[in-house]
């Protein structure tokens, strides 16, 4: 276990220490908690797409409709082959 003596000082009203770049966390955020006579310091868990999405609040913006029709499907051409929408593609 990488151990290192570190200073504790105020950073305004709160204490504060600085990480060394050894033990620099990812991310911006974390979770501090107590553990008896610890703090324990761990990175934010990523969230999972799920979890954004749920959390995403409706809009109140309200949008027009949309009357326009879907484009008609256009032929593309790749090596003399001709590639539909219902074509597998080759590459």
């Amino acid at each position: 276990m990488l151990e290192r003596q570190v200073r504790i000082f105020r950073n305004g009203r709160n204490q504060a220490v600085r990480i060394p770049r050894s033990f620099e966390l990812l991310g911006n955020e974390a979770i501090l908690r107590n553990e008896g006579d610890r703090l324990v310091l761990e990175p934010l868990p990523k969230q999972s797409l799920f979890e954004v999405l749920h959390s995403w609040k409706g809009s109140s913006e309200n949008f027009p409709e949309v009357t326009d029709s879907l484009p008609e499907p256009v032929e593309l051409r790749h090596a003399g082959t001709v590639l539909s929408a219902r074509h597998q593609y080759p590459f």
